[in-house]
């Protein structure tokens, strides 16, 4: 099957900013959720200025919006801040999704309710299918939950630890999206 995608450059202005990589150093996809409500407000965070020294900040390579649209924040061949001590050898994908906005570190505020749209989940496949021919050395797939295991006081009830990171979420399809990626990379370990 030929699918077309269409993937739209709306290119963080710090994007030349971010540090270089080789892109043969990609071994592996990270998939996140926004957790906030618009792709514009994700964007808006992508453009805050977060490390001083090199005038950049926080975001994925890539975002899928709810109705399936593709973009590119940051292109591969640069190191993206989207997932602490995995930066480096990584792609992040963010999904548009409410997670827990807005309190997504009280306590009571941890169970997400929005579910993906399945036409975001197909344009995840197809970007998957994308990265994989592009880079076929790229051998694993990784939920941000699954790299960022820190658990923090909740901020409405200190005596309450709460996961840090949780995306892309429960409500996010893992064992479908993951028996696809494995059926790409038939070698994974």
């Amino acid at each position: 099957m030929n699918e077309e995608l269409l993937i739209i450059d709306r290119l963080l202005s710090y994007n030349d900013n971010l540090e270089k990589r080789d892109t043969a150093s990609i071994e592996s996809i990270v998939l996140h959720c926004t957790e906030l409500p618009t792709l514009e407000m994700a964007g808006e965070y992508g453009e805050r200025i977060v490390y001083e020294g090199s005038r950049t900040g926080n975001s994925g390579h890539y975002y899928i919006d709810r109705d399936g649209t593709v973009y590119r924040y940051v292109r591969d061949n640069r190191v993206a801040h989207h997932v602490a001590g995995h930066n480096h050898h990584s792609i992040g994908i963010e999904i548009v999704n409410n997670g827990r906005y807005p309190h997504w570190f009280h306590s009571t505020h941890q169970a997400p309710t929005e579910e993906y749209t399945e036409t975001q989940i197909n344009s995840l496949r197809k970007l998957l299918r994308y990265l994989k021919k592009q880079y076929p050395h790229i051998s694993r797939l990784s939920r941000h939950s699954d790299l960022d295991t820190r658990k923090i006081k909740a901020e409405d009830n200190p005596a309450v630890l709460i996961h840090r990171k949780i995306d892309p979420g429960p409500l996010f399809p893992w064992k479908e999206v993951l028996a696809e990626w494995n059926r790409l990379n038939p070698f994974n370990d």
